[in-house]
């Protein structure tokens, strides 16, 4: 019997849909009653990561244990930046599916050693320490880079999907290209929402995908 994975969401919202879609894509099935069962917390409440550290981690730790309460066996977190609080998270007793070592292990199967991640500061910091253990060089953008990803991230919070948003973003990604990146991350769970790997002349890993990928995995996994 497959195991009962809990996802810890709205941060934000729609981006946690997008997982739960890619989720359900990613799940071999020949009847409804393959499909996992997935409990979700969307809880958009979670204090930003980006601006208030030390107070997201008490609510996704008790986000955590709510899950493992109502019946999750498993954990995931639909958010990068939100990994800074892992421990908290597998403070529960459950196991995490990391999203950050998963897009890690996805840019390692394909060999290459300059990566680019578009991710908010915090997720940066996750992304270049994970990197560093697979000789894996993280491509950043420039600090005013930055600062346009973080004000079109929060657009994209706010719902703006347009045709303007998904041309910023993907000029953002040539910049890493343009600076050697060999490969993109989606090293944010609202970056899929306005790009894929058409935009791209280079390989795209979107990173909620691959967390998708490996959730089956380990649920569907014996023992």
């Amino acid at each position: 019997m497959s195991k009962t994975l809990g996802v810890l969401g709205g941060m934000g919202p729609a981006a946690t849909l997008d997982f739960l879609a890619k989720l359900q894509a990613a799940t071999p099935v020949t009847r409804e009653q393959d499909h996992l069962r997935v409990l979700v917390d969307i809880n958009p409440k979670v204090p930003d990561r980006n601006n208030s550290y030390d107070a997201a981690g008490p609510v996704l730790a008790a986000m955590a244990v709510g899950l493992r309460d109502a019946g999750a066996q498993v954990l995931a977190i639909a958010c990068n930046t939100a990994h800074a609080y892992a421990d908290a998270v597998k403070a529960s007793g459950l196991p995490l599916v990391d999203l950050i070592e998963t897009a890690g292990l996805a840019a390692e199967a394909l060999g290459a050693q300059r990566v680019g991640v578009l991710g908010t500061g915090g997720a940066l910091v996750l992304y270049r320490r994970t990197f560093s253990h697979q000789a894996i060089e993280a491509v950043t953008l420039d600090d005013h880079e930055q600062v346009e990803f973080m004000a079109l991230l929060y657009r994209i919070k706010h719902g703006d999907l347009g045709p303007a948003s998904r041309e910023t973003m993907a000029a953002l990604a040539h910049r890493l290209v343009g600076k050697g990146a060999q490969v993109v991350v989606a090293g944010c769970t609202e970056v899929p929402l306005v790009m894929s790997a058409a935009d791209l002349a280079v390989p795209f890993i979107d990173a909620t995908e691959a967390l998708a990928r490996r959730c089956v995995e380990v649920c569907l996994a014996e023992g």
